[in-house]
């Protein structure tokens, strides 16, 4: 109640969480106290005028106060000590521009040498469209994101199928759905407005289904929870999609326009183009890119016809030769029918032996599915034009609405399960309609979109960019990224007959293959917001080993790490150099279109960061860093004409940059040209960034309701797409029920046709999985498993309080998380003999993990699963030697592998999806038993305690706020 002090001040600044993925927008109130040290956070709430989360705060955003104050924050640049060793934590201070100088030295020789002996590979960071740019511009093809490991089949699954994707390109329409089906889904993506859409549905009367093996989150309040085995979810798709045809509950005239099922596919199989599409050789081609000219078999003529000629309808069902022609001959079928073939034996009574669910509830589940879409049909009176030139009075909508994430993904057979999600999805006539899948800008696009990886060892030249974006959606195999001799160019062996369409790269290969040195030795890895030596690898145990390994010349395997982090985590330790990476309350930063966007259903939106605060000591943005370096480096896109610098840093670039020369596009869409009047396409604005600060840091652009709906065929909105640069192209996106791009691949494996052969020893693997139609495999370390000796599936998930390893040391959130516990069915832990809170062993064929067991009801018995991330090693992000992180919490990566066992050829593939690359996180197998009541109580494996950093604050035993002052009590 006292009065203000004399020069105290209180502000309120605008910007964006990044206290997880979901990207909402903030309020952070602000203090001065006049006394020199400057303003302080004292509260964080939800900005109601933010489109995102309209308000909405959870527990993580509030608590972004204590990220920013965390003693774990890294303060300056560090050098690892000469001759010590990596591990050991030896470092010493040294200034920004002895660490730039070192970089430009090391990475100017390799770029004007061999630039593929570097490695940039980033962890869940949100400027790819950056670090991507600064890779093709460095000349290395070795880069990739996070996506590898964490939901690349969803992406991909999803993108080859109907051209969009959960979930920042697409998501449920809870507003008109009725029936909302979530399967695989933890609390980690786009957590509050998902929260508070389902609040709406279930007060709207919408009834709400969660398929999952573990009743957790949002699944607590579904109408019913499905347990269902992990990995097993393609088996019900697939039964189905069995269901749904067998009792003719799939719409008809949606997939007869809007599909690819009635276009007709070639049947000859000593034909080369066996699987293929017929074309007509004079039919309308459109787009030389993506030709059009497919055929129908007319059901009124019966006869084959150009797809959707004026007054024609295609048969789905049949077995043709073309009559005539130099096709004349040609056995066809239509694409649903090889889709029903596929599924007639993909019965409910077969799927209940694979997914544990009773074949009477999938059954009743896709009655359920097919009478709610059919007979609870959602009509706008909002009228459109299809590509084809019909025109529509109203957009309708069949109201079944589903989401899904990494439950699906994270499996080495995950590609296939999500396409046949997908096409349940497009059977049900679900797809960019009310109540149903909607996209979100920029997608929809091609399928697959036009981004292509480059094609060989030509493509990487010292001193020169590549020809290509590092990361692409490959088409053919002649766009695979190959050698002469079929062999890898990518370190993590991405785009190659391994992983063809391995779109988002293969970072949890990236340590093993190059401390292998397979296919070469690197020089140079660099690492941002990746913690490798902890959770975000698989295998960690040995991958630590490999970090620290060196050769019998002495040196280490992996000569230089340079590691980029805002916190002193487990991985800091392994590094040669650190570069202090500020908080995201310190910088400028941007969800852009070029990346990965928070737009809503209606309409383009991007968003920013601006700095409410300064950084704290040394501290710069990785997304300085990188302009800096490409600056010093020269690289062209970063570079004058004249050779001399380009852009002043990071804001400027982001202000500046186009995409090319006069396009008016860049990484932000709002107030765009001089004055800032133009939204989406216009000339670079010098006060750009002050005008997103002036408007809640967010821009959304409303698009017209004619063309919010149905866009993968919408005339109108593929005009204005294309006018504002969200598609090169202006044609039709159909949905591939059938997918001859895969078909292509399987048709190289099998010999036919000219072009590009997988090398001998892939050609089976590659004609196995290329299948065109989806099925289900039970995921490549289960066929490798024995499953009589490690009985039960074991999986993780993040808490809806914490995401990745930076939030279980905010002092906040581990009130509710302090440590992990293995949650175990009752029956399953009892019968093990394993008590409710007793220590337990988990073993695998990789390893083993002493925690705490959990019984619980909501976990289908053959499943254990756990948090992720919450166990910690001793030391790592400034907690005490005794923390309940390290000594009770644990981490389930050390009993899963990121290699297969060996083939009978003694060689190792990944344990990935063998169509994409993903990780096979949930694949992993296990035993329980108890632990012995004589040993230690605390979690094993256990690693030597790590030191602090210098810069780094030792942690404290209390915090608290006087007077709007934060104070700390000593660790003593």
């Amino acid at each position: 109640m006292a009065p203000p002090l004399p020069g105290a001040t209180t502000e309120v600044k605008t910007t964006t969480c990044y206290m997880c993925a979901c990207r909402c927008g903030i309020r952070v109130h602000l203090r001065d106290a006049g006394d020199g040290n400057g303003p302080q956070v004292r509260y964080i709430e939800g900005n109601p005028e933010h489109p995102l989360n309209k308000g909405i705060l959870c527990a993580k955003g509030s608590s972004g106060i204590m990220k920013q104050y965390s003693p774990a924050r890294l303060t300056h640049p560090l050098r690892r000590k000469p001759g010590t060793e990596r591990g050991a934590g030896q470092y010493e201070p040294i200034s920004w521009d002895e660490t730039f100088e070192l970089l430009a030295q090391r990475l100017g020789h390799l770029r004007a040498t061999d630039p593929k002996k570097f490695a940039l590979f980033t962890g869940r960071d949100q400027m790819q469209a950056l670090t991507g740019l600064f890779a093709r511009q460095f000349g290395t093809p070795n880069y990739a994101a996070h996506g590898g490991f964490c939901s690349v089949n969803m992406a991909a699954g999803m993108i080859y199928t109907i051209g969009g994707s959960f979930w920042e390109f697409g998501g449920p329409d809870l507003d008109r759905a009725k029936l909302f089906v979530m399967i695989g889904t933890a609390e980690d993506h786009h957590s509050n407005p998902m929260k508070a859409s389902l609040s709406k549905f279930k007060r709207d009367g919408g009834r709400f289904i969660a398929i999952n093996p573990i009743r957790t989150g949002y699944a607590a309040i579904a109408d019913e929870w499905i347990p269902i085995r992990p990995g097993t979810d393609g088996a019900l798709f697939m039964a189905i999609i069995h269901e749904l045809i067998a009792q003719g509950l799939y719409d008809r005239p949606f997939v007869s326009r809007y599909t690819n099922g009635g276009q007709l596919v070639n049947q000859d199989e000593a034909s080369d183009e066996f699987g293929l599409m017929l074309r007509n050789p004079d039919g309308e081609i459109h787009n030389p890119l993506r030709p059009h000219n497919f055929f129908w078999w007319d059901r009124h003529t019966d006869a084959p016809v150009a797809d959707h000629a004026d007054g024609t309808d295609p048969r789905l069902f049949g077995s043709f030769t073309m009559p005539d022609g130099p096709l004349k001959g040609t056995p066809v079928k239509p694409a649903f029918q090889l889709l029903e073939e596929r599924v007639r034996d993909c019965t409910p009574e077969w799927a209940e032996g694979i997914t544990g669910i009773p074949a009477a509830r999938i059954r009743a589940l896709a009655h359920e599915m097919g009478i709610t879409a059919r007979d609870q049909k959602v009509e706008l009176p909002i009228p459109w034009t299809d590509w084809w030139g019909q025109e529509h009075k109203s957009v309708t909508g069949n109201p079944v609405a589903f989401h899904a994430m990494r439950g699906l993904a994270a499996h080495s057979n995950g590609f296939q399960t999500i396409r046949a999600l997908a096409i349940v999805m497009s059977l049900l006539g679900t797809i960019d309609r009310p109540g149903g899948f909607r996209h979100k800008a920029p997608y929809p696009r091609a399928v697959p979109p036009n981004a292509r990886p480059p094609k060989g060892p030509q493509s990487v030249k010292p001193n020169t960019p590549l020809d290509a974006p590092p990361l692409g959606w490959p088409e053919t195999p002649e766009d695979l990224f190959v050698d002469d001799a079929g062999e890898a160019v990518r370190i993590d062996k991405g785009f190659s007959w391994e992983y063809p369409l391995s779109a988002h790269g293969l970072m949890h290969n990236v340590i093993t293959n190059a401390w292998r040195g397979d296919p070469y030795p690197i020089d140079t890895l660099m690492l941002f917001m990746a913690n490798m030596a902890w959770n975000s690898s698989m295998n960690t145990s040995e991958v630590r080993k490999m970090l620290a390994d060196k050769g019998p010349d002495g040196g280490y395997k992996i000569p230089f790490v340079v590691v980029c982090d805002t916190f002193q985590s487990e991985t800091t330790g392994f590094a040669d150099l650190i570069l202090p990476d500020t908080t995201y309350l310190e910088r400028h930063d941007v969800m852009s279109m070029l990346d990965r966007p928070i737009s809503e259903f209606d309409g383009p939106c991007d968003s920013v960061r601006v700095p409410v605060l300064p950084p704290l000591g040394q501290c710069k943005p990785f997304q300085e860093v990188l302009v800096e370096l490409a600056s010093r480096l020269k690289l062209p896109a970063f570079t004058t004409a004249e050779g001399g610098r380009k852009y002043a840093d990071y804001p400027d670039f982001i202000v500046r940059y186009e995409t090319a020369p006069g396009s008016g596009i860049g990484f932000l869409t709002g107030w765009r040209g001089e004055d800032g009047s133009k939204s989406l396409r216009g000339e670079p604005n010098p006060k750009q960034w002050e005008m997103y600060a002036a408007n809640n840091c967010v821009h959304h652009h409303t698009m017209p309701p004619e063309i919010r709906y149905m866009r993968n065929w919408n005339k109108g909105y593929m005009q204005w797409a294309q006018a504002n640069g969200l598609r090169r192209d202006n044609d039709p996106i159909t949905i591939h029920l059938y997918s001859e791009f895969v078909q292509r691949f399987r048709l190289a494996a099998q010999g036919k046709g000219e072009g590009r052969k997988p090398p001998e020893r892939l050609r089976e693997r590659i004609a196995q999985y290329f299948d065109p139609l989806p099925f289900w495999y039970p995921a490549l370390e289960v066929q490798s498993s024995d499953r009589a000796a490690f009985p039960l599936a074991a999986v993780t998930q993040r808490p809806m309080a914490m995401y990745h390893a930076w939030d279980s040391q905010n002092a906040w959130l581990r009130q509710i998380h302090a440590h992990n516990f293995l949650v175990v069915n009752t029956k399953t832990a009892l019968a093990a003999g394993i008590a409710d809170g007793a220590w337990m062993w988990v073993e695998s064929q990789w390893g083993k993990v002493r925690c705490l067991c959990r019984h619980s009801e909501a976990v289908e018995p053959g499943t254990v699963w756990t948090w992720n991330a919450i166990g910690k090693a001793k030391g790592a992000w400034a907690l005490s030697g005794d923390a309940n992180e390290s000594e009770k919490g644990f981490l389930l990566n050390h009993l899963i592998s990121e290699e297969l066992p060996p083939g009978a050829d003694g060689r190792r593939m990944s344990n990935s999806d063998p169509i994409t690359g993903q990780a096979g996180w949930y694949d992993v197998r296990v035993r329980i038993r108890p632990a012995a009541a004589d040993e230690p109580a605390h979690s094993f494996p256990q690693f030597d305690a790590m030191p602090a950093l210098p810069g780094t604050s030792p942690p404290p035993r209390w915090r608290a706020w006087f007077a709007g002052a934060p104070k700390q009590g000593d660790a003593s």
